[in-house]
């Protein structure tokens, strides 16, 4: 809070009444806590809250602290959970899940959509996460489906699946789902960023080059990702990756669930805001037309992001 300084022409005219009111009112100010971010919602909108690398166990096989803090701040909040992968460390085994995303994030189960991450499928074709989710996930051994929140379509993906039969069969699916639901606005969440600024040296992941330019084709308006263990957002992007804010989808990485942090090394074109150094979890709030974030810190709800955007 900034007060300028009070000026007279006269040094002895404010009076101690108005000095002592002055002086209270900026120790609440100082003193207050910080609040998290209010739940209410346009009662035309829907929300989703978002997060990927979540389940990271202490070395005593404990949860960690900071999954314990983005699901205490979820509880407080109403919506669909979207877990953008890399949901149980280190392995995705089903001890893993039992031990370090269970008794956190696994509170509000039911309400929660998954997609997978590469530390899911280190156990190969990742038995402990389709074994946990069950239907929730989509088909065992693909991952990829799609269901609708409020006016907007939704399409879960799986980043993991990069070559071979699935690949091919994971990309016609998608096209053929986005055709059959014209939805005006449709967001996407995978857990490998198409772009990101952060640490695991990518940038630019042409790997899922192909799911980037069909969600494009297919009007797509956000995609939601983790992998990198930060919070960036980008501005609207096309199927080159080149800023287009008129038909482009807007990508947000948030890799902030309770995974230990990393920094960014390589801040990549569009690149709007980058947060490095705080777990979190991306609140959208989803209208008929359009869309409104905020990116809450956790502990403690504090809006560290927010914005709104149009549906094309």
């Amino acid at each position: 809070m900034h007060v300028p300084y009070a000026t007279s022409h006269n040094p002895a005219e404010p009076s101690l009444t108005i000095t002592i009111a002055l002086v209270s009112a900026l120790a609440a100010v100082a003193c207050a806590p910080i609040r998290a971010a209010s739940a209410d919602t346009p009662s035309d909108g829907q929300v989703v809250l978002a997060a990927g690398d979540i389940g990271q166990c202490t070395s005593s096989g404990t949860p960690g602290t900071g999954a314990e803090a983005t699901a205490h701040l979820i509880e407080s909040l109403p919506g669909t959970v979207l877990a953008v992968g890399d949901l149980a460390y280190p392995n995705g085994t089903p001890s893993d899940f039992l031990r370090c995303y269970e008794p956190t994030w696994g509170r509000f189960k039911d309400r929660t959509r998954p997609t997978p991450g590469n530390h899911d499928y280190h156990w190969p074709g990742a038995p402990g996460y389709y074994s946990y989710w069950g239907s929730q996930a989509g088909a065992a051994g693909e991952g990829f489906y799609s269901f609708d929140v409020g006016a907007w379509h939704i399409v879960a993906l799986n980043s993991i699946i990069i070559d071979g039969p699935l690949k091919s069969k994971q990309e016609e699916w998608l096209s053929a789902d986005l055709a059959a639901h014209p939805a005006k606005c449709t967001l996407a969440f995978f857990h490998h960023p198409r772009f990101s600024s952060g640490g695991h040296g990518r940038g630019s992941d042409l790997r899922l080059d192909g799911l980037w330019r069909i969600l494009h084709l297919g009007g797509a308006d956000v995609v939601l990702s983790g992998h990198d263990h930060d919070y960036e957002r980008f501005a609207p992007q096309d199927g080159d990756g080149r800023r287009d804010l008129r038909g482009g989808i807007r990508q947000f990485v948030v890799g902030t669930g309770g995974a230990a942090l990393t920094p960014f090394l390589w801040i990549q074109p569009n690149s709007e805001e980058r947060i490095y150094g705080a777990h979190g979890v991306l609140r959208m709030t989803l209208l008929p037309d359009n869309y409104q974030w905020q990116f809450l810190s956790a502990p403690g709800g504090k809006v560290l992001d927010s914005g709104k955007g149009a549906c094309h």
